[in-house]
């Protein structure tokens, strides 16, 4: 028994050493490394907004998908519809009213929000230096990335954004933003699908 139970303890040290030897330069390459291997993804989420003012959360259910390099749907199913597409340089806003197609290279705003929400779904906003100022953890079984913005057009609008990585897929699983105002979303992904064919109509702004 003592001989077993040697063997665990040893085991077990072996695999909490290893664990402790990716450094933050490690963790952001096996993202990088995956981000550069996800051609799709599709997703359900769960979007939580709080709001300083109000007392109850606002909740939201939805689907994403997104195509390498720059295609993005947001579709928003309960309690409203709403669907915001990306695709390339041209933005598509939809409601039950209208359609409202941007042009992002037009609008610095929209330009900023549609950059900022590919990059966190996707987690290459770990190598943007210029961007984001990044400290990385290691707890419960994920990465936790918090990014704090250095450009003072992005501190306008974000105090911080936290991501969470699945560490063995190194793939988001929740995004956290946090704004200027104190008000926080928190976005959690849920049966993420990576790598199988979207329809190109998923993606269509017209």
């Amino acid at each position: 028994m003592k001989r077993y139970l040697l063997l665990l303890w040893t085991f077990m040290s072996i695999v909490s050493i290893s664990a402790q030897t990716l450094n933050d330069a490690q963790i952001r390459q096996r993202v990088n490394q995956a981000a550069a291997a996800m051609k799709t993804m599709q997703c359900d989420f769960v979007q939580t907004k709080h709001l300083k003012m109000l007392n109850d959360d606002i909740v939201a259910h939805g689907k994403m998908y997104y195509q390498q390099s720059s295609k993005l749907r947001w579709e928003y199913t309960i309690p409203y519809a709403y669907v915001f597409v990306l695709n390339g340089d041209k933005v598509l806003l939809k409601n039950k009213q209208r359609n409202d197609v941007i042009d992002v290279n037009q609008n610095k705003m929209f330009r900023e929000i549609a950059r900022v929400m590919m990059s966190s779904v996707v987690g290459n906003c770990l190598l943007d230096d210029k961007t984001f100022k990044t400290t990385i953890a290691t707890t419960n079984g994920e990465w936790i990335a918090t990014l704090v913005p250095q450009r003072k057009d992005m501190r306008q609008m974000f105090q911080k954004i936290v991501l969470h990585f699945n560490q063995q897929r190194a793939v988001v699983n929740c995004v956290e933003m946090v704004e200027k105002s104190g008000d926080k979303t928190v976005i959690n992904l849920k049966n993420i699908r990576t790598n199988e064919t979207i329809n190109a109509a998923i993606f269509s702004v017209h």
